[in-house]
């Protein structure tokens, strides 16, 4: 019997969690990072504060997992494997251009609060980035074995993979001006075919 009625609360527990997340995410691209306050987002999800606060000790917390959630759904909607090195540079470069201009992404970068991005984009390796490691690391191994990808500690080029692309979507307002949409993915392309070639 306890089984059944924990299978029975198990939607509602997620639905409930999204619509934080979501109500976070309204919040963050609307007003800004630095304005997104624990009890708004209770308001805009339509559940009360202990709900969010038995979630989420703090405003901090539902921003790593407002980002966890949606780069892993920007991973997983991408195809990060495929039998060669070009495939696999494809499917990367596409991951970088839908997080670079993702709009709660977009609001981080933008922010003014270089705490915020400091400790969710540069300072730790943190889920969502671990999650997107072990689908490069994968992408690496199956490249390798296909001939097409150099060999090497596939984790470890799968970590200079991740801050190739990284710091090129978190730098690409800076360069814009000299480096428009097509010259952009052509040299992301370009920078991690001519690493991960053999």
């Amino acid at each position: 019997m306890s089984s059944s009625n924990e299978r029975s609360h198990e939607p509602q527990e997620r639905g409930t969690d999204d619509a934080i997340l979501d109500a976070a995410a309204e919040l963050i691209v609307q007003l800004g990072v630095g304005r997104a306050q624990l009890a708004e987002i209770a308001r805009r999800a339509g559940v009360s504060r202990p709900t969010v606060y038995r979630r989420w000790p703090d405003v901090r917390a539902v921003i790593g997992a407002l980002l966890t959630r949606e780069i892993a759904a920007t991973r997983d909607a991408v195809r990060l494997t495929g039998t060669d090195r070009a495939a696999f540079v494809d499917g990367v470069v596409e991951v970088a251009v839908r997080l670079r201009d993702h709009p709660v992404l977009g609001a981080l970068l933008r922010s003014t609060d270089s705490d915020t991005l400091f400790e969710y984009v540069v300072d730790r390796l943190g889920t969502s980035q671990r999650g997107l490691l072990e689908a490069l690391r994968a992408g690496i191994v199956q490249g390798q074995q296909h001939g097409s990808i150099r060999a090497g500690e596939p984790v470890e080029l799968a970590a200079m993979v991740l801050l190739i692309a990284q710091s090129t979507v978190q730098s690409h307002r800076m360069v814009a001006p000299v480096l428009p949409e097509a010259a952009w993915r052509r040299e992301l392309a370009r920078a991690l075919d001519g690493y991960l070639a053999p």
